[in-house]
């Protein structure tokens, strides 16, 4: 007799996230190439691959959280959406980083280090993309059995201070109304401190 398998229940949550996070990308697509990103369509494309970085770490970091703070078994298929939103993460952080080295200083290496330590606010953005490479490279099952649970995990860590480097760098960018920099931040130092009382409260125990 044939044993009918289970669905998935990530299933359906995995390709809900996909679909949200990958449209993005594809409006951008579809908008530059019939020239619809307005009067300055570098500048566009500079600030949403941005914004798209941000919203995307931020739902990356909430994750854990929200399934441990609810303990809503309904939540649970949202854990295995993690590696999914940190890739798209990275994604939308390359094509920002490529925007500006591109559009705003034509792959020109000189000018772009030159920008990097005149700008503290391009410095911060390029480090927190920087620290998100060597996530992505390892965001495979099979990194994680080579590196080691513990290391893995200790390795990426480092997305907390990207994304500090990140909100700080948007912060900074931002010249006149600071009032979304400030909610990313204040999201930020709210994960950061449920993460700390977390690792603590794992560390205490016996």
């Amino acid at each position: 007799m044939f044993t009918r398998q289970r669905p998935d229940p990530s299933l359906f949550p995995r390709l809900l996230f996909f679909v949200n996070a990958a449209l993005p990308a594809l409006l951008l697509g579809w908008d530059s190439f019939n020239g619809r990103l307005g009067t300055n369509p570098q500048e566009y494309l500079i600030r949403t691959t941005g914004m798209l970085t941000l919203i995307l770490m931020t739902a990356t970091l909430t994750i854990s959280p929200l399934v441990k703070i609810t303990r809503s078994p309904a939540l649970l298929p949202m854990m295995k959406v993690r590696r999914m939103a940190g890739l798209f993460t990275f994604f939308y952080a390359a094509l920002h980083a490529l925007s500006y080295s591109w559009f705003d200083k034509e792959l020109d290496v000189r000018l772009i280090v030159a920008d990097l330590l005149r700008r503290p606010f391009i410095f911060l953005g390029m480090f927190a993309f920087i620290l998100l490479v060597p996530l992505a490279i390892t965001s495979t099952k099979r990194m994680v059995r080579r590196l080691g649970g513990r290391r893995w995990n200790l390795l990426h860590r480092l997305v907390y201070l990207s994304a500090i480097a990140a909100s700080v760098h948007y912060y900074l960018l931002v010249r006149a109304d600071k009032l979304l920099p400030l909610a990313f931040a204040t999201t930020l130092f709210l994960l950061l401190l449920w993460r700390g009382r977390d690792w603590s409260r794992r560390i205490g125990q016996p």
